[in-house]
């Protein structure tokens, strides 16, 4: 053999040899905390009161979303979305899954702890879950032990860690929800956010005084508002130990720079004119993700971006590809849809991956997006289907003629019940009545009116983008395949 050509085979055996070493790929871990309930009160959304250290900690290092919105503003229905990447209207789970409300997800939908088990994946829930059925949302383990109402977060974060830690060289999804800053104290279970404060080992009580609160635009600006926000912040106080915790566990086992981190919450605060609404203070959410591989950390951005496109991300940073789904054709069995023969079609989703969003602070591919809400509870029906597109929002209110409804906890707060004994005609913004009896058609310029105090839609010099943005809504209920558009026909 001559020289040249023996040298040539030398250097391709060493290529061969170290190729596979240098070349493996590195674990893509997922960490997704999803608190109850909360709006932009953290220290990096601007509170100058709140003390939040580990959601500011976590925007330092990641990019902070100003204009993320969940698609309905209700606790059950809203993780649905998160899970599957499908708006609700077209997965059957409309609200709330537990009790006599009962909604559930079809059998045929694919969530993401199921795609990333199919990929290998170990996965695994702590805290709330609030979904059904469970074989559709399953995960391999549930790690729940003595975490109190998924209100301890020194627990829950202990049980993350035990997990994280454990010797399985697979890479790991973690779902981790607190039910903090949702209500849950009081002698009627509703009043107020905090039961017993103290009795939760390993939390530090961190309280707040009512002379300290600075009261949102969106609520009426009172006593018992002041005294229900002390509360509230220290519920989110106690959330946000926990996220201090998961940050040193993913930095003290090496997994913080394989771990992709999302920080979000379902809906927004537990008050009236927020949770269960589709006005700006119920879906304009808190949103931050740190991608470990992304060269710009620390950022803020406006792409505009929903619940449904959280799955589609996650699954980009895996580089995992749901498996593709059999084609569904009626058959001749008294037109019943059965799995019929042909290729398998690609799995698809509702939502698109915002990886290319994370570094750019203005993002003019995503401005625009969809929201839908039908439920809460089962008792309180009143679908609204909702775009915002640029400045732009609007809102139809299908069920118009029916006068507001209030979920359990809402109507029993004592903000609430001050409106009521006083007799106020004004609610933040709004005036009582227009709270409680809303028009068919609502538009806002969420630039210059971003309390949506200003209808825009019966003016005459508004018309044309009212009626572009009907078409627009119109049509993505059709694609979406939403049973409600037909309420544009008959009613």
């Amino acid at each position: 053999m001559n020289r040249c050509l023996y040298a040539m085979l030398c250097l391709l055996l060493v290529c061969v040899s170290v190729t596979p070493a240098s070349a493996a790929p590195q674990q893509k871990n997922v960490l997704v905390i999803v608190v109850d309930d909360q709006g932009f009160q953290a220290g990096c959304y601007g509170n100058k009161v709140i003390k939040t250290p580990g959601i500011d900690m976590l925007a330092e290092s990641g990019t902070r979303f100003t204009r993320a919105h969940c698609t309905t503003a209700s606790c059950s229905a809203s993780r649905s979305v998160i899970m599957t990447g499908l708006y609700n209207h077209a997965t059957g789970h409309y609200g709330h899954a537990h009790s006599y409300n009962h909604f559930s997800t079809y059998t045929t939908v694919k969530s993401l702890p199921i795609i990333l088990e199919e990929a290998g994946y170990r996965t695994c829930s702590i805290g709330k879950y609030h979904l059904a059925p469970e074989y559709v949302y399953h995960f391999q383990e549930y790690r729940n032990q003595g975490i109190q109402g998924n209100r301890n977060s020194a627990k829950m974060a202990a049980n993350a860690k035990e997990w994280i830690t454990e010797d399985d060289d697979r890479p790991f999804f973690l779902y981790y929800c607190s039910s903090d800053p949702h209500r849950g104290g009081g002698p009627d279970g509703y009043s107020n956010f905090n039961d017993d404060p103290d009795h939760y080992p390993g939390v530090t009580p961190i309280t707040y005084k009512p002379e300290q609160i600075v009261v949102p635009p969106w609520l009426p600006n009172h006593q018992e508002v002041k005294e229900e926000l002390a509360e509230y912040y220290q519920a989110i106080s106690r959330l946000d130990q926990g996220v201090v915790s998961l940050i040193n566990t993913l930095k003290e086992t090496g997994h913080w720079e394989d771990t992709l981190v999302m920080f979000l919450s379902d809906n927004g605060p537990p008050f009236p004119g927020a949770k269960t609404n589709l006005y700006q203070p119920g879906m304009n959410l808190p949103l931050i993700v740190r991608d470990p591989t992304q060269e710009k950390q620390g950022i803020t951005t406006d792409a505009l971006v929903t619940w449904a496109d959280l799955v589609p991300t996650i699954l980009d940073y895996c580089e995992v590809t749901p498996k593709p789904v059999p084609p569904i054709r009626p058959t001749e069995n008294n037109g019943k849809r059965t799995t019929g023969r042909g290729k398998p079609v690609p799995y698809k989703f509702h939502g698109r991956s915002f990886r290319s969003a994370l570094s750019k602070e203005h993002a003019p591919d995503y401005d625009e997006h969809y929201a839908s809400h039908t439920f809460h509870e089962i008792t309180m029906y009143y679908p609204m289907r909702v775009i915002i597109s640029g400045k732009y929002k609007y809102i139809f209110n299908i069920a118009h003629e029916l006068p507001y409804p209030f979920a359990s906890d809402l109507y029993r707060s004592p903000t609430w019940q001050g409106v009521l004994k006083r007799g106020d005609k004004m609610y933040g913004q709004r005036t009582v009545y227009a709270y409680l009896n809303r028009p068919r058609h609502e538009l806002y310029d969420l630039v210059a009116d971003p309390y949506e105090g200003k209808n825009l839609a019966f003016e005459p010099e508004h018309q044309e983008t009212l009626e572009k943005l009907q078409k627009k809504l119109k049509a993505w209920q059709e694609k979406t395949k939403d049973p409600w558009v037909l309420k544009w026909e008959y009613e």
